[in-house]
């Protein structure tokens, strides 16, 4: 079940309070496990009351699926593709109403879209989401055989047939069943596999699709080059684009449900030598938990954000490379402080997820809204907190800085390699070096490695070789336990499950102050820093590998 819809339900019902709400979200989060399985753990309520308190509310009541029969004729009513996305089972038909067991029955939307896929009048029915999970997969196969049956069904399509003439492709063929088909089950696919990324990549003699998972591309089976005009059209009316327009970059927006969750995607074409390539980035809430707590800092660095983020004034810079998840730290930071009495504004490019109390502004270069300008208007809207999606010019860092210095904590982020290094990149846009001291509180530097696989964890003994890499040696590491992931069916045969954040901060003190104001080299403000106590962002990674959450080989890649 969708887990925020299920504890408020409970919480609603006088099951829960906010506080256990928050406490199961996290432990949901940080598990990986079903909240069904997290409820269940908790001793909270028995699942057994929990379906029959849901159907009671629903008017419905509470079936077996596992007992019952499935003919094929029942199963046919409801199409695979709705079936996985909409996690919904048919138990019964009686010529006139479908009755059908769903995964997420508190979802609003789930019977809407089922009246519209199955045109039958529709009533839902409450059983245990495991046993219909089961079902589902048992009855109407995986994704990958769906998309089998979608690639043959293309083969023959009038669409397909017509691509041949790519300038013929228009919203006809873009809306045409196979061709829609086809890109939903795409984007489930992705979506179930907890992709960031969907890249649709048109070449001279392919048309590939990969997903991006945990930072790393992985292919799917490739669709005919002929269809690439097709599906990129298909993407564009989805996020409504002018089809028409093929030499230009355009951007817009997905809204969809998928498994009774609302998923944004934000879309980007570009043109290139053989046609449009086309970027989705996912931007799925439930995925993402926008707080500290979750974030797994150390708990020195912890202490220190949570400090920072209530001065009065200042900068707070986090740092790192694209898809590092800068914005989703100061999302957490801004969530922290976003309290009745203080004032929050944002400028981002765009906005990745909207937070209720909090008015914030999507940049737009084209018509002039730069961060600059917002960041100039800012000032007048009476802030308390403001969070500059990116300073990228002298402009933008001279206007965040007197912000801070006229009584605003001012938030930002900066692409460096590391933290000491956001202070060179300032310097070198033309700030000057006291205003710089005078204005900066942190910098916290981080990047993203990914998490070993719990269900494929096993130990092993690393070599020489691997060791004098990260810089250890056979007596540094002592009785110590290193770990990689085999593979498995969780983790896509990859050895890898999610990922997690190393750290670096950097705490201006007066002595990295003095530093600063005398020009001193990243390296020297680096060593002073490491000096005053700093821990670098390889030695937050050695750390992660210490506690078997990460492998060398991914600290090697980012540090």
């Amino acid at each position: 079940m969708n887990p925020e819809m299920l504890l408020s339900f409970l919480r609603d019902n006088g099951i829960i309070d906010e506080m256990q709400m928050a406490d199961l979200l996290e432990e949901q989060t940080r598990s990986g496990k079903s909240i069904e399985e997290v409820v269940a753990n908790s001793g909270i309520i028995r699942l057994t009351d929990m379906y029959e308190m849901i159907a009671q509310a629903l008017g419905t009541e509470v079936v077996e699926v596992s007992t019952m029969e499935f003919p094929p004729e029942l199963l046919s009513l409801v199409p695979p593709q709705t079936a996985r996305v909409q996690g919904v089972l048919p138990i019964d038909f009686d010529g006139r109403v479908l009755k059908i067991a769903v995964i997420n029955p508190l979802d609003p939307n789930v019977v809407d879209n089922l009246r519209f896929a199955t045109q039958r009048d529709v009533a839902i029915y409450v059983a245990p989401a495991a046993q219909i999970q089961t079902m589902i997969e048992r009855f109407y196969g995986s994704e990958m055989s769906d998309m089998e049956d979608v690639l043959a069904s293309l083969a023959g399509d009038a669409v397909a047939k017509a691509a041949e003439f790519e300038d013929a492709i228009d919203i006809e063929g873009a809306s045409s069943a196979p061709i829609v088909k086809y890109v939903n089950t795409i984007l489930a696919q992705a979506i179930q596999a907890r992709a960031s990324d969907i890249h649709f990549e048109p070449f001279e003699h392919d048309f590939k699709i990969r997903y991006r998972v945990d930072g790393a591309l992985y292919e799917m089976s490739p669709p005919p080059r002929s269809l690439a005009t097709a599906i990129t059209s298909r993407v564009k009316v989805m996020s409504s684009l002018n089809i028409a327009e093929r030499r230009v970059p355009q951007d817009g927006r997905i809204q969809t449900t998928m498994a009774g969750r609302q998923v944004d995607l934000r879309v980007s074409t570009l043109p290139t030598q053989f046609g449009e390539s086309v970027v989705l980035r996912v931007l799925d809430r439930t995925t993402v938990r926008l707080d500290l707590d979750s974030l797994g800092l150390p708990a020195r660095i912890y202490n220190y954000i949570c400090e920072t983020i209530e001065k009065p004034n200042g900068i707070f810079i986090v740092t790192g490379p694209t898809g590092s998840g800068k914005t989703t730290t100061l999302y957490a930071c801004l969530n922290r402080i976003n309290t009745t009495d203080s004032k929050l504004l944002t400028a981002e490019e765009p906005v990745e997820y909207e937070i209720e109390g909090i008015q914030q502004v999507p940049i737009n270069e084209g018509i002039g809204l730069t961060f600059a300008r917002a960041l100039r208007a800012f000032l007048r809207q009476d802030p308390d907190r403001i969070m500059v999606g990116e300073t990228r010019d002298l402009e933008t860092a001279q206007i965040a800085i007197q912000a801070s210095l006229t009584g605003h904590l001012v938030f930002t982020t900066l692409h460096t390699n590391d933290a000491p290094g956001a202070v060179a990149r300032l310097i070198d846009m033309g700030v000057e070096p006291f205003l710089v001291a005078s204005s900066l509180e942190g910098i916290l530097g981080q990047r993203l490695v990914r998490k070993i696989c719990t269900n494929c964890k096993t130990p092993y003994e690393p070599s020489e070789a691997i060791l004098r890499q990260i810089g250890l040696s056979v007596h540094d590491v002592g009785d110590k336990n290193f770990y990689y992931g085999t593979g498995c069916d969780q983790c896509n045969q990859t050895g890898y499950r999610g990922r997690k954040g190393i750290y670096e901060l950097l705490d201006i003190s007066e002595p990295i102050r003095e530093l600063i104001s005398a020009r001193a080299p990243s390296v020297v403000i680096r060593q002073k820093a490491i000096e005053l106590g700093m821990s670098t962002l390889r030695a937050d990674g050695l750390r992660s590998i210490f506690e078997g959450e990460t492998t060398i080989e991914e600290v090697l890649k980012y540090t």
